[in-house]
């Protein structure tokens, strides 16, 4: 354990950070989980549009890279147009 007060604090801030994140991360991840798993197309097309925004957040706040999220949201949008046709 850290002895200097900034280091205390910064192991406290790091903790509430992760704890965070990890809710954050964690809801998107339910998510795609759900849409991946999900054979109905109405279902499919009214959580996608919740999905992308959720994933589009997660970027912004430096939660997950921008690649990461482009990749999922491509595999969602396949999944989505494969339920259509």
């Amino acid at each position: 354990m850290a002895n200097i007060k900034s280091a205390k604090k910064r192991v406290r801030q790091s903790e509430k950070n992760r704890l965070h994140n990890r809710y954050y991360a964690k809801t998107a991840r339910n998510l795609v989980r759900a849409i991946r798993a999900s054979k109905d197309s109405a279902e499919v097309a009214t959580k996608l549009p919740v999905a992308m925004k959720q994933l589009d957040k997660l970027v912004k706040m430096n939660i997950i890279h921008r690649n990461k999220a482009a990749n999922i949201k491509s595999s969602l949008a396949l999944h989505a147009n494969s339920l259509r046709a």
